[in-house]
């Protein structure tokens, strides 16, 4: 009997740096709000019958609040359609936001060598943005994020 095959996409959201957060509540990016916007988009760009085909395996297995990483599960008949609908995502919430695909792989494992290795890059470039206003909880925070990362499966 053959498993069912699925490919696992290593998505970077880039918020707007345009937009003023003094004056809006800042976005959070959560598992919820990236499946939200995606699913809408699908919906927008296909409609229902897309979104039904897409939904059996279609799941945001990971997001990363602090380096903005995701990662993205789709079945293999069906990933190309939601990787098109990733790329037509304009908002999360209230956010203008992209989406960049930094990985696909067809399985967990790889992806999860590979979002490791993307999210301690990018922490390392935050710690070198926030400087000397970096808190105990911020990497503490990071570190279960990393720790989240290494007990992923299907």
């Amino acid at each position: 009997m053959v498993g069912f095959k699925n490919r696992y996409m290593i998505v970077e959201v880039y918020l707007d740096p345009n937009r003023d957060l003094a004056g809006h509540d800042p976005i959070i990016i959560t598992q919820f709000n990236v499946s939200k916007g995606i699913k809408d988009s699908i919906l927008v760009n296909f409609g229902e019958c897309g979104l039904a085909s897409s939904r059996g395996s279609f799941q945001v297995k990971y997001v990363n609040p602090i380096t903005k990483l995701c990662i993205i599960r789709a079945s293999r008949e069906e990933y190309q359609k939601v990787w098109s609908a990733i790329t037509m995502v304009r908002s999360v919430g209230n956010c203008p936001v992209l989406f960049n695909l930094l990985d696909l792989s067809g399985s967990i494992k790889a992806c999860r060598n590979a979002a490791l290795k993307y999210d301690e890059l990018k922490f390392e470039q935050y710690k070198l943005v926030v400087g000397a206003c970096l808190v105990i909880d911020a990497i503490q925070h990071m570190q279960n994020c990393l720790d989240k990362i290494k007990v992923l499966e299907h």
